[in-house]
């Protein structure tokens, strides 16, 4: 897994849908053609750079590849759960 995780700003989204079309492995779409994020979690490591091409093709850029925080703000999350 990757520390690379897919966010949307919905109030952004015009539902274009290219990011589905893009990325379906993660995305689908409601009703209405809106983006639906599938689990939210990490991406796998062979679909980051489909999901780079789908954040860049995004004209509201309401999709977004974001990079969980280093190993260092992962220590302090295990330790406050431990607390």
């Amino acid at each position: 897994m990757s520390r690379d995780r897919l966010q949307l700003d919905p109030i952004a989204c015009d539902a274009h849908r290219l990011c589905a079309e893009l990325l379906p492995e993660r995305i689908g779409l409601d009703d209405w053609g809106y983006p639906l994020l599938a689990d939210g979690g990490e991406l796998p490591a062979e679909l980051v750079a489909h999901a780079r091409r789908a954040a860049a093709a995004c004209p509201t850029l309401a999709l977004r590849l974001r990079r969980r925080p280093a190993a260092r703000e992962d220590r302090r999350s295990t330790t406050a759960q431990q607390q």
